[in-house]
Formats: C-alpha cells, sequence, structure tokens
C-alpha cells in the first residue's frame, strides 16, 4: 500500500519551478501545474506570470492542494529518495557545483566575445573620427585655393603686362564712358563749382561757433575682440547715415538720430581699409585687406554683397566713387588701380606702370571726375588724367608713409597727410606744394568740408583748421586712441570721427 501511494501521489506533488516535492503545494486554476506556494507568490509579485505558461496569473488563481502527506508535512518533510544519503548530498552538491562552473565559463566567453566587439567598434568610430577631420581638412584647403585662384590670375596677368600703361581688360575706358565723364565735368566746370562753393560758404558755420563744438554722442562699433573703426563715411544726401569699418572685418550702417546700428555687413576676411555710400542709389562699397572689393545692396531689408570685385592681388587700400555715381577706382599695395562700372561691377581697366613699383596707400577722385589722385608707398603723390590713364604729375615732398589724401571741393587743392605728422597743401594749377604744416604726432586723415573752408586732420586727436591761413579752429582729445577718420556733416554743422578705441563719435553744438 506505502509502495503505491509513493508511485500515485510522489511524481504529483514535486514543484514545476525547483522540481521538489512541494511542501505548501498550490495548484493554478489557469494551468493546472502544481507549484511550492513560496516559489510562486514571489514569480507573481515579480512579474505577474506563470513561469511555464507565460500566462497572466494573481494569487486569487491559485488553489491550495489538501493531501495526506501535506498534513504529516510539519512533522516529515518530504525529501527526493536521491537526496536521502550523504552520498546522494554530495552528488547534488557536487551537480551544483559544475552547473555554477558551466555557467562561469559562459559567462567569462560572452565577456570576452562583447569586449572584442567594443574593440572593434571604438576601433571604426576612430578610423570614422579621422576621416571626417581629413575631409574638413580637404574641404577648408580646396576653399582657400579656390579664393587663392582669382589673386593669382591676377598676379599672372600683372606680370604679363607691357611696360607702358596697360589695359587688362578688353573693354577698356570706351569713348562712351569718357564722353559721360567729360559732360559730368562740364556740369562741375569751374565756374558752376565756384558759385556753389561760394554759396556754401555763406551757409557754412563760424570759426567762432566751430570751436564751441564739443562731443554730441559716442558710440563703440564693431568688435571688442579686434578693437579698432579704421574709416567712416557719411551719406552725402541722408546725414543721417554713416558707415564705418573696422578691424573685425565688418562694415556697420549706423543711424546718428536713432543712435541705432542700421546693418552689419558680413563677408570681408580680413579688416576694412575704406567705406563709401553712393550719393543716389542704395548702395555701399567697401575695400579690404583681403585683397577684395564689395559693392552692396539691399535685398530683403538687408544689405548683402552683391558684387565681390576680385581684381587686386594685394590690400585694397582705398576707393573712390565718380562724381557721376557711375565709376568707382579702387586701389591696392599691388601697385595697380582699377576703373569699375557701378551698375555692371565690370573692371574697365586695371590700370599698373613699370615705373609704379610700390603699392597705392590711398586714393581720390577730383571734384570734376576727370583727374585721379593716388599715393604711393614710396611718399609719392601720383596724378593721373583718368580718360586716358596717363600720369600727368608726380607730389614729392613727403618723407613718410602718406596716409591720406582729400581733394578741395573748389577744384585747386589737394591736401595730403603723412604717419610722421606732416601736412601738405598742393595747388594743382602750379602743380606745386603751397603750405606745410608738422604735427609731429602720425596721421591717418585729412577731409575738407563741402565749402573748403576748414580741414579736419585725424592723428593722435582730431584737430580742425581754416583752410585760409591754416590757422587751427579747435582740437578734441575725446578719443582715448588714435583718430583713424574723420568727415565733416553739411555745412559743417556736425563732425564725425571713428578711433582705434572702437567708438564713433559725433562733435557739434
Amino acid at each position: 500500500h506505502t509502495h503505491t501511494h509513493t508511485h500515485t501521489h510522489t511524481p504529483n506533488m514535486a514543484c514545476s519551478i525547483s522540481g521538489e516535492i512541494a511542501i505548501d503545494p498550490v495548484v493554478s486554476l489557469k494551468s493546472g501545474h502544481l507549484f511550492e506556494r513560496r516559489l510562486i507568490e514571489k514569480q507573481i509579485s515579480a512579474t505577474g506570470k506563470c513561469p511555464i505558461t507565460e500566462q497572466d496569473l494573481t494569487k486569487e488563481d491559485l488553489l491550495s492542494v489538501k493531501s495526506h502527506q501535506n498534513q504529516k508535512s510539519s512533522v516529515i518533510k518530504p525529501r527526493l529518495t536521491s537526496a536521502a544519503g550523504i552520498p546522494g548530498v554530495l552528488k547534488s552538491l557536487q551537480d551544483e557545483w559544475d552547473a555554477v562552473m558551466l555557467e562561469t565559463f559562459t559567462l567569462k566567453k560572452h565577456l570576452n566575445d562583447v569586449r572584442q566587439e567594443l574593440a572593434y567598434a571604438l576601433y571604426q568610430k576612430d578610423a570614422a573620427c579621422r576621416v571626417i577631420a581629413r575631409l574638413v581638412k580637404e574641404r577648408d584647403q580646396a576653399r582657400a585655393a579656390l579664393s587663392d585662384v582669382q589673386s593669382n590670375m591676377a598676379v599672372a596677368v600683372g606680370k604679363a603686362a607691357p611696360d607702358t600703361m596697360d589695359v587688362e581688360d578688353e573693354k577698356g575706358i570706351t569713348s562712351e564712358i569718357v564722353r559721360k565723364m567729360q559732360a559730368t565735368a562740364k556740369k562741375l566746370s569751374n565756374k558752376a563749382r565756384k558759385t556753389k562753393v561760394k554759396g556754401l560758404q555763406l551757409s557754412v558755420a563760424k570759426p567762432d561757433d566751430l570751436a564751441k563744438y564739443d562731443e554730441l554722442s559716442s558710440h563703440p562699433l564693431h568688435s571688442s575682440s579686434k578693437p579698432g573703426v579704421l574709416c567712416l563715411d557719411l551719406h552725402p544726401t541722408n546725414q543721417d547715415l554713416v558707415v564705418t569699418g573696422g578691424a573685425d572685418h565688418h562694415a556697420i550702417i549706423f543711424n546718428r538720430k536713432t543712435k541705432k546700428i542700421v546693418d552689419t555687413l558680413k563677408y570681408h576676411k580680413k579688416k576694412v581699409n575704406s567705406v563709401l555710400f553712393h550719393p543716389t542709389s542704395n548702395v555701399v562699397f567697401s575695400t579690404s585687406a583681403d585683397g577684395t572689393g564689395i559693392i552692396w545692396g539691399p535685398q530683403k531689408g538687408k544689405f548683402t554683397a552683391q558684387h565681390v570685385l576680385s581684381d587686386h592681388s594685394a590690400d585694397v587700400v582705398g576707393c573712390t566713387l565718380h562724381p557721376s555715381g557711375d565709376y568707382l577706382v579702387t586701389a591696392s599695395a599691388d601697385a595697380s588701380w582699377c576703373f569699375y562700372d557701378v551698375a555692371t561691377a565690370a573692371c574697365r581697366k586695371k590700370v599698373t606702370s613699370k615705373k609704379i613699383q610700390t603699392g597705392y596707400t590711398s586714393v581720390a577722385f577730383h571734384p570734376d571726375g576727370l583727374i585721379l589722385a593716388g599715393s604711393t608707398a614710396d611718399a609719392t603723390i601720383r596724378i593721373f588724367d583718368v580718360k586716358t590713364q596717363k600720369k600727368l604729375a608726380d607730389f614729392d615732398g613727403h618723407k613718410a608713409n602718406i596716409s591720406g589724401i582729400s581733394f578741395s571741393e573748389n577744384g585747386y587743392h589737394l591736401g595730403s597727410v603723412d604717419e610722421s605728422g606732416v601736412v601738405k597743401m598742393w595747388d594743382l594749377r602750379k602743380l606745386s606744394n603751397f603750405h606745410t604744416m608738422e604735427a609731429a604726432k602720425p596721421l591717418s586723415d585729412i577731409a575738407f568740408d563741402l565749402s573748403g573752408t576748414y580741414m579736419a586732420v585725424a592723428g593722435k586727436t582730431l584737430s580742425v583748421y581754416s583752410v585760409k591761413g591754416f590757422s587751427l579752429v579747435k582740437e578734441w582729445k575725446n578719443h582715448k586712441k588714435p583718430v583713424t577718420s574723420a568727415k565733416f556733416g553739411k555745412d559743417a554743422s556736425f563732425i564725425a570721427s571713428t578711433s582705434k578705441d572702437r567708438t564713433l563719435k559725433f562733435f557739434g553744438i
């Protein structure tokens, strides 16, 4: 009877999870599997599923099993026959040890595989990074090469030029352009100019008033990491607008009335050497040490680089606009000047000469537009006939680098300043120097007001002289660093100046 009892009950009472005979057996009502209550309840609270069938299972789905065996369990703990003796216990320990060893081996193997995969992934990432770095470098080199090509071509063409003044553009300054220039000059003839200048002289501010001018406002412009405002221009008709060029490679259009920046013109790769407003069109010109000039025009309310003038192979030191507003001349440290058609941005002519080996430092159109003056690094001012591009005269006399030149609106006088602090006045009728002043401090710019009554000189300070008698009207020491440029407002009613101290200042009453 006992034999039969063991045969029928013992296998049925084994827990489906542990394989041991259950001390407190329960049956799953869903699957019919028998479990040890302790184990299955842990499983339910951990996963909520039956470990055998993966069905959802709750403690309510478990039914306790009552049996004769069960009732005696508190007294006798059932044990599988195999584990009854010491050899059986040793064998089960041996089996467990083997299982643990196998599992450890498997884990080590897995760890090794994962390590190898990780090493391979890291190697791939490293290789990818190297490839990306190489590609970025190649892209940058290609970009640099592309920007060099234009300047190299310009140099090559310059070398090929024969001894005489050479036309580098087939179009040249055509008879049609010359006719237009002569028509403009006729309109601005001596008589008309005299009348205009006389009228302006009546309305221009008096020296006593000018002597009372003080700083009206000061505006830090451009980047502080590369401080310095290097050049400026006042709009000829809308006197609230000022454009400045900075050491930070940008040009800025500023409104004097609202005291706000209207737009920042970003394109140049190096410092901006000169800026210029077009008198009638919404156009701005700038030239830079990166070897380019730019014609800026509005697009969707913002100024964008409409045309990049890349005919020079070195610093473009300055630009000057023909009185008609149709033609622009740029001068460069590559010892050439270029004549552009503003509307098409076509370089009509690049003018070089075997006799001029040093680069230009500044350039200016005569008020009638038929004569061009350019100063070169050998401290000489060259006067050209724009129609024929022939050199008319050389003005020698400066001992240091000429940093600025300007024609008086009366049409007879040219002023020049140099880095040793010398100011010279030249008479275009006699082609001679008729007045020299020494400031003993490096000077950077000279400007006349439209009536030709006053002359502003920018250096360590800003000074204004009366052209008649060349007496000092007033000197302003408001800038903390050297003044780089200065311009008179209409009727000399105010003066604008820029400085290496990063400010644009306005002086007036």
